[in-house]
């Protein structure tokens, strides 16, 4: 993990409120797509992507949730204006997109514990969507993002305890230091 030149949290914990870790926050994301699209069309123009990303959200069940959520980027609501999926909560096209996004297909990368892919793309979510949430829940989705990245799954028990440390008044500086003692030294 690495501190943040913008905002001095570990990358991208800093986000959605500070711009560069909000880009990698996204580039989570962006890099799944411009994986799938060399993959399954070598390239694409501009004009192309917007019917890609149709494609892919009709069916998003048998794409990777990286790809969904990107092609979701890729498409305007009609009804509020903003990236499909991403609009405040209570906009019902964007509801319904965010909803549907959760039935892509998660697959763990190498070497990380099982579900760390499910973790990730929760917590992704929330960062990138936090109407709605929360702002308890959208602190401790973005501080956990920087563990989540490197390879790092807290147990039921560890979430728990650091939603109670938060929820007693702790502040974000020691919600960081509990999931760091926590998660590196196997601690609860």
């Amino acid at each position: 993990m690495r501190r943040c030149g913008e905002c001095d949290h570990w990358e991208p914990a800093g986000a959605p409120d500070c711009g560069r870790c909000a880009g990698i926050v996204d580039e989570i994301v962006e890099s799944g797509w411009r994986e799938f699209v060399a993959q399954e069309f070598g390239t694409l123009t501009a004009l192309d992507e917007p019917g890609v990303a149709e494609m892919v959200v009709d069916e998003p069940n048998r794409h990777p949730w990286r790809v969904v959520d990107a092609a979701y980027d890729r498409l305007t609501c009609t009804e509020c204006g903003s990236r499909l999926s991403r609009g405040p909560t209570g906009c019902t096209a964007c509801d319904l997109a965010n909803g549907f996004r959760y039935v892509a297909i998660e697959v763990d990368r190498p070497g990380v514990p099982p579900g760390n892919e499910h973790a990730l793309r929760v917590n992704v979510s929330a960062v990138r969507r936090p109407s709605g949430i929360s702002w308890r829940e959208v602190l401790v989705r973005r501080l956990l993002l920087p563990f989540l990245l490197d390879g790092h799954l807290p147990t039921t028990r560890q979430a728990q305890a650091a939603r109670a440390l938060l929820n007693k008044g702790g502040t974000a500086e020691d919600l960081v230091e509990h999931l760091n003692h926590a998660l590196r030294d196997g601690h609860t």
